[in-house]
């Protein structure tokens, strides 16, 4: 039911390796991916643990309600996007992949990702 949402983004963004839809428990909801040498379900629940852990303190500074992070590493570029209050949407591409067309084409599928959820 999301996987044509998530093809898109896969497809339209240069170095893209997955995009992966999955709930602040860890549990992945769907993902599509192409090239990710990574286990998705040990990612998910590690990247879980972290985005809950940005939510507190975006709440406890009173920064409002996070609603998009961009994480680096040397390897991995990381775009997310909060979907709901138990759901978020991620994509992640090489270190050098094309983050703003990635962001560009996460907002594009965001309303219809929320409609399903």
């Amino acid at each position: 039911m999301f996987k044509p949402a998530l093809e898109r983004i896969l497809n339209g963004c240069e170095d893209a390796l997955a995009v992966v839809i999955m709930g602040f428990d860890g549990i992945i909801v769907d993902s599509v991916e192409e090239g990710l040498q990574t286990d998705l379900q040990s990612f998910a629940g590690e990247f879980s643990f972290v985005l809950n852990q940005m939510v507190k303190v975006a709440e406890s500074l009173e920064w409002g309600a996070l609603d998009e992070t961009v994480i680096n590493s040397d390897k991995f570029a990381f775009v997310v996007r909060v979907l709901s209050s138990e759901y978020f949407l991620t994509l992640v591409t090489k270190a050098d992949g094309n983050l703003g067309k990635g962001r560009f084409l996460m907002r594009l599928a965001l309303p219809d990702l929320r409609a399903e959820i």
